[in-house]
């Protein structure tokens, strides 16, 4: 990096690094003998959900449930990675009288992290930092830092837009990402041998025209199809919900999420697949899974697919699908273009041929 200074980040607890819903649950299912037992799908979106799932706020409201969280698995080795990364920070949002539980519990836990980088309370919008790192949307959607990621967790499946990522190895990989930018040029990436082109951008960007338009002009890609349980959905593979769950138990999928009440997730074997074929991949996918093919895969390149913002708002206007949907879709807009600062590459869509050429002559393909 050519800068004198490191990068710094923000780092959520609970649920981030210590085990809050899971060990709510468990003390829950302990204490009532649920039959079946409580699981996390069932806290499904943020705070009381008005189902038997609000049992586990009983638990949190203690101080000796602060004092015991237990680390989540991997997240003392990922606190331990990351410091040789970036400066590391603590925001977490603790009632005050639990204030003294939550910073013993932190220097328990995590020792590498200095006493005076343990910051409290709600206002995570007014700390000043590169990255923050959370799996409240609410903290996401309102952080000033340049660089806001949130962990996908069952209560926020439905976030579209924002950087995401699923694990804290696909965190590490955006850090990387985020730290490359400033120090190493777009024009370096290349596809020299089989990899993957992955289209990032708003709804309504023109991705899917330059998919196709790829395919047209070259047999050198082939395009990676993913799997949906929206059966108007066109260019994916249709599953019921119960195959897509089951699919997903298996560890079939290296990237999920959830849209507009539909699952969405791409299969690792699939990728295998093609690129063991010899021939590169193109495929269109949130800046979440961009994320998680970068973890995987060796050869990953990034493009962000910029667009007008009237043409794109007349873009999604004209599709055919739900008030809610176009909604969804019109406010992620502004989320969705902070994330052309973690791609390789942006190109300009006017029109598909016009981008599929950039491309191109970018990657050398």
């Amino acid at each position: 990096m050519n800068r004198s200074f490191r990068l710094s980040t923000a780092l959520d607890v609970d649920d981030l690094l210590l085990e809050c819903v899971p060990y709510a649950i468990r003390l829950a299912n302990e204490k009532y003998k649920f039959q079946p037992p409580l699981t996390i799908h069932e806290v499904n979106r943020w705070g009381r959900t008005g189902t038997r799932a609000d049992v586990i706020f009983e638990f949190m409201d203690s101080p000796e449930f602060i004092s015991s969280q237990p680390p989540i698995k991997g997240a003392q080795e990922f606190v331990q990675k990351l410091s040789q990364m970036t400066e590391i920070f603590i925001s977490t949002a603790v009632w005050p009288e639990y204030m003294s539980q939550r910073f013993q519990r932190i220097l328990e836990v995590f020792p590498e992290i200095p006493r005076d980088h343990i910051l409290m309370g709600s206002r995570k919008d007014k700390i000043d930092v590169d990255i923050l790192f959370d799996d409240g949307m609410h903290n996401i959607l309102k952080s000033n830092a340049a660089y806001p990621v949130l962990m996908r967790r069952p209560w926020n499946h439905e976030a579209t837009g924002i950087m995401a990522v699923n694990n804290y190895d696909e965190f590490l990989k955006l850090v990387e990402v985020i730290a490359n930018s400033y120090s190493t040029s777009s024009e370096q990436l290349s596809l020299d041998e089989p990899g993957i082109v992955v289209l990032v951008g708003p709804s309504g960007s023109g991705k899917n025209e330059i998919a196709k338009e790829l395919l047209s002009v070259t047999d050198s890609f082939q395009k990676l199809v993913s799997y949906t349980t929206n059966k108007d959905a066109v260019n994916y593979h249709y599953v019921s919900e119960a195959e897509f769950r089951s699919m997903s138990d298996r560890g079939e999928f290296f990237e999920a999420t959830t849209y507009a009440h539909h699952s969405y997730g791409s299969r690792k074997a699939d990728v295998e697949r093609i690129l063991n074929s010899g021939k590169h991949i193109i495929t269109v996918m949130d800046i979440c899974g961009a994320m998680a093919l970068k973890t995987l895969f060796p050869h990953v390149i990034t493009v962000y697919v910029k667009r007008y913002k009237k043409d794109l708002i007349t873009a999604i206007l004209e599709k055919n699908c739900s008030i809610e949907d176009k909604a969804n879709r019109l406010l992620a807009i502004e989320n969705e273009m902070r994330n052309a600062k973690v791609c390789d590459y942006t190109v300009m869509f006017e029109n598909s041929e016009q981008a599929v050429k950039e491309i191109r002559d970018k990657l050398r393909v």
